[in-house]
């Protein structure tokens, strides 16, 4: 496909970022391109309530949030759906200009990192993307939030901050034309709660058209099982930067076992960067890449992969 009908997108529409500004190229290029604000956006003082210490009472609602909120995920979960149809391939395209104009959109889609959130004290700090991506017509998107905490500023972990991020979570199905959300969170035990009230908050409110995904450690889909139950389409585990447990896991999946559990027997993600593992079959394949993706860095991948 031509360049003449290739986006050009830091994320699909502008609206998502409503601080941000669209300059529209000549009419004979057809290409948009969007950049979004450069400044994060911080939700301090939620409400003046997330300021004060919590009493018993607090604590008392909080406890039975928790219970109704989990409660919830479980009759989700009951009901899974199946995973929104991707193509066998996903490219990671993160902060960072990327041009996948070369792509098969038929064959490939895209992961987009989207928004980056950080957790921090009682705040929840918002970055859009800023860098541009190129895409095909055509190319199905799967927009990607990347959340962090910061262990400078241990946040609350709120059901207020909960809520927000949901929200800016949610504003990317209004603003870019994606498939899906994936959301990238290597929460500790302590935050995962939180993370199981934001999934069960998400999947409530997107729409049945938009599959909800998330990137997992290995260890999660293997035997620190606690994902089994999330309101999930799709749970990629990652087989790359596997840490003291790689030559375990990697020497699993080569002597031809599997994930343990259903929501973790999707897909896979690997690295351009890393020696391709052993995959089971039938898995669609997340590929990241720590360099701006070229034709030939892609093309020497799927050799790899065949």
């Amino acid at each position: 496909m031509n360049d003449t009908m290739s986006n050009f997108i830091s994320v699909k529409s502008v609206r998502a970022f409503r601080d941000g500004t669209e300059e529209e190229r000549g009419s004979s290029s057809h290409v948009r391109h969007f950049r979004g604000s450069r400044s994060p956006q911080s939700h301090g003082n939620i409400k003046p309530m997330l300021r004060m210490k919590v009493t018993g009472n607090l604590k008392a609602l909080s406890c039975l949030l928790v219970v109704q909120l989990f409660c919830a995920g479980s009759a989700l979960s009951s009901s899974r759906r199946q995973p929104t149809k991707l193509p066998h391939i996903v490219l990671w395209a993160w902060e960072r200009p990327e041009d996948l104009r070369f792509i098969d959109p038929q064959k490939v889609a895209v992961a987009f990192l989207a928004s980056s959130i950080e957790l921090s004290g009682d705040r929840v700090l918002v970055q859009p993307r800023l860098q541009p991506l190129r895409i095909p017509e055509g190319t199905t998107l799967i927009g990607v939030v990347r959340i962090t905490t910061d262990i400078r500023s241990i946040p609350l972990l709120s059901a207020g901050q909960m809520r927000v991020t949901a929200g800016d979570i949610l504003k990317i199905i209004r603003t870019a034309d994606v498939r899906g959300i994936q959301i990238d969170f290597d929460a500790t035990k302590s935050e995962r709660p939180f993370y199981h009230e934001l999934l069960t908050a998400l999947r409530r409110k997107l729409p049945d058209s938009i599959s909800l995904s998330i990137t997992a450690l290995a260890s999660w889909c293997l035997y620190d099982t606690w994902i089994a139950d999330l309101p999930l389409d799709d749970a990629v585990p990652m087989l790359f930067r596997l840490g003291p447990d790689r030559l375990q896991i990697l020497g699993h999946l080569k002597a031809g076992g599997d994930f343990s559990i259903p929501i973790c027997r999707h897909s896979v993600g690997i690295s351009t960067d890393e020696p391709v593992p052993a995959i089971p079959s039938n898995r669609r394949i997340y590929i990241f890449s720590p360099r701006p993706w070229s034709r030939e860095s892609f093309e020497s991948m799927m050799k790899e992969i065949k």
